[in-house]
């Protein structure tokens, strides 16, 4: 029964395949990866056949399983070599090598295994070598299986996903089955009889990947080299295991069972202690970059490493120069290191340490001659050269001694922003010491560069910061410088009428309460100045209007007459202080720019959700263009000996309570200012603040 479902799975396959290499070469389209298909189905359809009339053992089914499995593998290397015409991948065409080298030996055993049927020991032990060489083609082949869709380009994966899991079933049914018959040293003939029919049903994927016309595109991926070579060595070792369980079950003896755990334990011992060891990782990575890699660096993988170090953000991150330390340590494993910032004098001083453990030299002497060479060159110094690889025709340079931080330092990176020295990066031996090579040196100067970008940026950023809270100082300071001079105005004004009215009583009386409101302002602008911008303002709240209007109405009637119109119900949701600063700025430009006659109108009302106060007066005015360039410029100003800090002022504090301002005005005819701000209903007891002036 068994040889009978043997026979037909086999030439099910066989006709299955025989088919689809006429249907795929019937419709091939040019591409020379279609014309290794049609190769690989035709050998598979020869492999049916022979199996179903021959049996397993025959030297022609032995010979087509090598040829079906070899051409499979010659269209997946293919697609590989096609990817790797820029950058050599060496690692993976090893292991190609690799595998088509064991299924020769697998073609030599196929070809004297049937002459040996007459010896049982030396045709036992053919049959065990077999099923051994089948079971590492079968693990290898996975392996590359793996790679090949790994290193696939995202947009060509759609394509070559079927046939690779076409393959992936057939070699992993294969797998299993050398494994079974290995472990068991006994023929397995119901695997053997389903193993054809495990191959036609993966005819529809091959012949629906065949009809996609897919492109087969790849991408030379370093991380999914390093991840079939792991896999690679793991069946390696299950592999060894196993022959060496085989062989000492072959020797005998009651020492065998011993032999076997004493195997065991040494490998796993000896797995323990080296793979969670920093420097065997180290050692194994340098051999696998010096010996499978044309070039050393993954630059891609690089690079996206160096910019998310350094480009790290967030309350938890590293201050920069530590970031700046790693991302360059990282590129070349390195264990530690320095950051040296240069100043305007050509000296060097340490600024971050990295895991540095040696004693710290910290800075020397000024070296204008070696900041200059390194300025003009970017020359990356290599410490285990002499004078850090700074060649005599350069001139009379030296590096500095307490650079080299006495023997630690292994390689010195200048970080150069528009061809000056930001900075010098001193990077420890890393864990397996090597010389620099030309691809450390680009490398690290393309990586300099980038990093001193970052630091010039911090250090634009915070001289930014400096300058701008130094604006904001002089912008306060600006503020009150205007505001003492009103101040000084109006005593100067008491001053004069002093002489006149000295002997008026009720002259002093106001006098003097024109002196303490004085004072109380000078207090308040003395504190201000020492203030924050944030400390000065206060919580907004319902304000009438009326009050605050009448007090500044109070203070300019002796100067000037003003008039006041409107409502005591009106009310604003305001900071009393900061309104009537504000208010007190406009309604003083509009008596500047008035002949003394003419009187200043401040009206106030309420305008759906808004309050509005307007200042008026019949004045010079302005025209539009000025309105609109240089009203609210700061430090702009028609009249003589002004500031130009009024308006500016005024349209700030009202924007800073939520409210605005809008002007109107004609040459020859006046102004009008029009104070916008949120309405606040009526309280039973509102918030009125009396200043006088």
């Amino acid at each position: 029964m068994i040889a009978l479902i043997g026979f037909w799975s086999h030439a099910l396959a066989a006709l299955l395949y025989g088919a689809l290499a006429v249907w795929q070469l019937r419709h091939w389209n040019g591409d020379r990866h279609n014309r290794k298909l049609v190769v690989a189905f035709a050998v598979m359809a020869l492999w049916g056949i022979f199996v179903a009339l021959r049996g397993t053992g025959d030297l022609f089914s032995g010979l087509a399983e090598s040829g079906r499995n070899f051409a499979f593998l010659a269209f997946m290397y293919g697609i590989v070599r096609d990817a790797a015409q820029r950058e050599r991948v060496r690692a993976v065409r090893s292991v190609y090598f690799t595998v088509a080298g064991v299924i020769g030996l697998q073609l030599v055993v196929a070809g004297v295994l049937p002459r040996f049927e007459s010896q049982p020991l030396a045709y036992d032990a053919l049959t065990a070598t077999a099923n051994l060489l089948g079971l590492t083609i079968a693990a290898g082949s996975l392996v590359l299986v793996h790679n090949l869709y790994g290193q696939a380009a995202p947009d060509s994966r759609w394509g070559i996903r079927l046939p690779v899991i076409a393959l992936a079933g057939l070699w992993f049914y294969d797998l299993h089955l050398y494994t079974v018959a290995y472990l068991t040293d006994a023929p397995v003939p119901d695997l053997v009889a389903m193993r054809g029919a495990v191959a036609a049903m993966l005819v529809p994927l091959f012949a629906l990947a065949s009809k996609r016309n897919a492109h087969w595109r790849m991408q030379v991926s370093r991380a999914a080299t390093f991840q079939s070579v792991s896999l690679l060595a793991i069946f390696a070792y299950l592999i060894l295991m196993m022959s060496a369980t085989r062989a000492l079950d072959v020797i005998g003896g009651e020492w065998v069972r011993i032999g076997q755990i004493g195997l065991v334990s040494a490998m796993t011992i000896a797995a323990l202690v080296l793979l969670p060891s920093g420097k065997a990782r180290a050692w194994l990575r340098v051999i696998l970059a010096k010996h499978f890699f044309e070039h050393r660096y993954d630059y891609r993988e690089e690079w996206l490493q160096f910019t998310r170090t350094v480009g790290l953000g967030g309350d938890d991150a590293a201050p920069l120069g530590d970031r700046v330390i790693k991302a360059l340590a990282d590129i070349c494993d390195s264990p530690a290191g320095l950051l040296f910032v240069a100043d305007e004098h050509h000296h060097l001083t340490i600024a971050a340490r990295w895991n540095w453990r040696h004693p710290v030299v910290d800075g020397g002497e000024a070296d204008p001659a070696f900041i200059r060479f390194l300025e003009t060159s970017g020359h990356v110094l290599a410490f285990e050269t002499p004078n850090g690889g700074i060649a005599a025709g350069d001139g009379p340079v030296r590096i500095p001694e307490w650079i080299a931080q006495d023997g630690a330092a292994w390689a010195g990176v200048p970080l150069l922003h528009n061809d000056q020295l930001v900075g010098l990066v001193v990077l420890a031996h890393p864990i397996v010491r090597r010389p620099l090579d030309w691809e450390d040196l680009d490398l690290f100067r393309t990586a300099g560069i980038q990093a001193a970008s970052y630091l010039a940026e911090a250090r634009s950023q915070e001289a930014l910061a400096n300058s701008h809270r130094f604006d904001e100082f002089n912008r306060r300071f600006a503020f009150i410088m205007h505001d003492i001079k009103n101040l000084v105005s109006q005593l100067s004004l008491v001053a004069r009428n002093a002489e006149r009215h000295a002997d008026n009583p009720e002259f002093r009386a106001d006098m003097i309460a024109t002196l303490q409101s004085s004072v109380k302002k000078m207090n308040d602008l003395l504190a201000r100045l020492g203030r924050g911008k944030g400390a000065e303002a206060e919580p907004l709240r319902p304000v009438a209007i009326q009050p605050i209007v009448a007090a500044i109405r109070q203070a300019r009637l002796r100067g000037h007459p003003v008039e006041m119109f409107g409502e005591e119900s009106v009310m604003a949701l305001a900071d009393p202080g900061r309104l009537e600063q504000a208010l007190g700025h406009l309604v003083q430009n509009a008596i500047d720019a008035s002949a003394p006659d003419q009187p200043v109108r401040i009206c106030f009302e309420t305008r759906g959700s808004a309050s509005v106060i307007e200042v008026i007066d019949s004045g010079a005015g302005m025209s539009a263009a000025f309105i609109r360039t240089r009203l609210f410029q700061p430090f702009t100003s028609t009249k003589e000996g002004g500031f130009g800090i009024g308006a500016f002022e005024a349209r700030s504090l009202i924007a800073a309570m939520g409210g605005r301002i809008e002007v109107a005005s004609r040459e020859g005819e006046g102004s009008r200012f029009t104070i916008f701000l949120p309405k606040a209903e009526p309280t039973a007891d509102p918030a009125i603040e009396r200043k006088r002036a």
